[in-house]
C-alpha cells in the first residue's frame, strides 16, 4: 500500500484555508486511476497504467472545502485500443475493471464511499464484440474488435457541470471483481462498494463523479 501527500491540493484545492477540512482517501483499482477534487489532481496510482497487473491500494490526505465534487478518472489495463490484454498468446483475454473510494474526515467519520449513488460515464469501450477475444489476430477497430471512444466533456469534474444525463455506477460484488494485491490491506468501511459501468470487461475508461455536501 502506498501513501501520498496530495501536496497540491492543500494550496489549492480550497479558496478559504480557514473553511477547509483535511481529508483522507483509500482507493483500490483494478487497474489505474486518477482522483481530482473541484477539478484539481489530489491523487494519481503510484503503479502506472502500462503495467499489466497493477492491482494496489493508495491512501492519501487532501484539503476541501465543502460542498466538493469529486472526480475519479477510472482506468483498466489494455494493450490497444482492442481492449484487449495478452494478445498473441495463449493468455489473450478482455480485462475487467473495478473500483473502490472512501473518504473519512478529520474525526474519522466517513463522508464519501463508493456506490450506486456515484454517476460514471464510460469514455472507452472495446471491443464491442467479445468474440474479439478469440480472434486469431486481433486488430483493433476491424471487425469484433472495434471500439468506441470519446474525449473528457470539458468541467466534468466541477460542480456546474451538468451531468444530469449521466448514468449511475453499478455495483459490483468481490467474487464479481475479485480484488487483488492492496485490496485486504485496506479496512473498507460497510457502505463502501466495488464499482465500475454496466460491463466489467468491455469498459476500459471512465470518469467517476460525486457531490459531497
Amino acid at each position: 500500500m502506498k501513501r501520498l501527500l496530495a501536496s497540491s491540493a492543500l494550496l489549492l484545492a480550497s479558496t478559504s484555508p480557514l473553511l477547509a477540512e483535511t481529508y483522507s482517501a483509500d482507493v483500490w483499482a483494478d487497474n489505474w486511476f486518477e482522483m481530482r477534487i473541484d477539478g484539481v489532481p489530489v491523487a494519481v496510482d503510484s503503479v502506472p497504467i502500462t503495467t499489466e497487473r497493477s492491482f494496489n491500494a493508495e491512501s492519501f490526505r487532501f484539503l476541501a472545502e465543502r460542498p466538493f465534487v469529486i472526480g475519479l478518472v477510472a482506468m483498466d489495463f489494455r494493450q490497444n485500443d482492442s481492449g484487449l490484454e495478452y494478445i498473441g498468446t495463449g493468455r489473450q483475454q478482455m480485462g475487467d475493471g473495478g473500483v473502490i473510494v472512501q473518504i473519512h474526515d478529520a474525526a474519522g467519520e466517513p463522508v464519501a464511499v463508493s456506490n450506486a449513488d456515484w454517476q460514471c460515464l464510460v469514455i472507452h469501450t472495446a471491443p464491442l464484440d467479445k468474440s474479439c477475444e478469440s480472434e486469431a489476430n486481433p486488430v483493433a477497430g476491424e471487425g469484433a474488435c472495434a471500439f468506441e471512444t470519446m474525449d473528457e466533456p470539458q468541467g466534468w469534474d466541477l460542480a456546474d457541470f451538468d451531468a444530469s444525463d449521466w448514468p449511475q455506477a453499478v455495483e459490483y460484488s468481490e467474487q464479481e471483481v475479485r480484488p487483488k494485491d492492496g485490496y485486504d490491506r485496506i479496512d473498507w468501511d460497510p457502505s463502501a462498494r466495488l464499482i465500475w459501468g454496466p460491463d466489467l470487461e468491455q469498459n476500459n475508461t471512465l470518469l467517476c463523479r460525486l457531490t459531497v455536501e
